[in-house]
């Protein structure tokens, strides 16, 4: 199993980024049930988690900073979410990694099973 998050960049402060997370390596029926996390470490800080989907039923949670201002959906492959980022804060600046979980929606790293390598979010005047 593979997962690429992209969609990361320079953004100004009030602007808006989407995030991509495409996964790979495994077919409908190697899960019967799987989400996908979006995490964000900054520089310093313990990874904190952004927001899940579970994909057979396109539920979504976020973590309290991002409600609101965050919105995760589903692409048309099924394979492929975004994460639809509005109104960044230089607070919001870090390394975002998207990641698998077959267990639900947990906001703990140790509920997710497979990573993929993260992408940059500056948010910077």
């Amino acid at each position: 199993v593979q997962l690429q998050a992209s969609g990361g960049g320079l953004v100004q402060p009030g602007g808006s980024l989407r995030l991509s997370c495409t996964a790979s390596g495994f077919t409908f029926h190697t899960f019967q049930y799987y989400v996908i996390g979006f995490f964000r470490q900054a520089p310093g800080k313990e990874r904190e988690w952004v927001s899940c989907i579970s994909t057979n039923e396109d539920r979504t949670a976020y973590g309290d900073s991002m409600k609101g201002r965050f919105s995760m959906s589903r692409g048309n492959e099924k394979n492929t979410v975004f994460l639809q980022m509005n109104s960044l804060d230089p607070e919001d600046t870090a390394i975002y990694y998207c990641a698998l979980s077959t267990r639900a929606c947990y906001s703990g790293t140790e509920y997710y099973d497979y990573w993929g390598q993260g992408t940059l979010v500056t948010v910077s005047s």
